[in-house]
């Protein structure tokens, strides 16, 4: 079964104007401002724009996870960057580079069925983490896409290791 949105490869070389937003958002203000603003400002934005727009304004793939909590049980729904690796996507639980797991990385944990959306499309899927070989190519493809995971691997080294999911169609 094939994903409903469009594919996002990663090893597609970015635009200028990709890269020039990369080396804004890997800046402290950027970072902040990413974590702090656009977390908050991108569900809203991308469901009323249909997906055309989020803060990112294009930076990076941003979709909107669907995932109920770990403890609540309620579905939450937050801004993602993704990629494709053939019909899977991957998730890369950075968390801006924080000491702690982003929350939705547990939701997934203990619910690991889940909705991605799109540029409007949503697909259902099943979540599983990567170990050994699976999760360093997925990792090393992710700092590809955006470069800020090598920055956040760096923040993190010694603290915790960071999660990458594999989130496989729904069938």
């Amino acid at each position: 079964m094939r994903t409903t949105f469009p594919r996002i490869d990663p090893t597609a070389r970015p635009s200028r104007y990709r890269r020039t937003l990369h080396r804004i958002a890997s800046t402290g203000a950027g970072r902040w401002c990413y974590m702090h603003v656009s977390s908050r400002i991108d569900p809203w934005l991308i469901r009323v724009t249909g997906g055309r727009f989020d803060t990112g304004l294009g930076a990076a793939p941003v979709a909107l996870l669907t995932a109920r909590g770990a403890r609540s049980g309620i579905e939450r729904t937050v801004p993602v960057l993704f990629f494709h690796d053939g019909d899977d996507v991957v998730l890369v639980a950075s968390s801006f580079g924080r000491p702690r797991h982003p929350a939705w990385y547990f939701n997934l944990r203990r619910h690991p069925e889940a909705t991605l959306t799109y540029r409007g499309r949503s697909a259902r899927f099943v979540a599983r983490e990567t170990h050994g070989e699976d999760r360093a190519r997925l990792l090393g493809l992710a700092e590809q896409l955006y470069r800020g995971y090598g920055n956040y691997q760096e923040r993190t080294a010694g603290v915790r290791e960071i999660p990458v999911l594999r989130l496989s169609p729904a069938g």
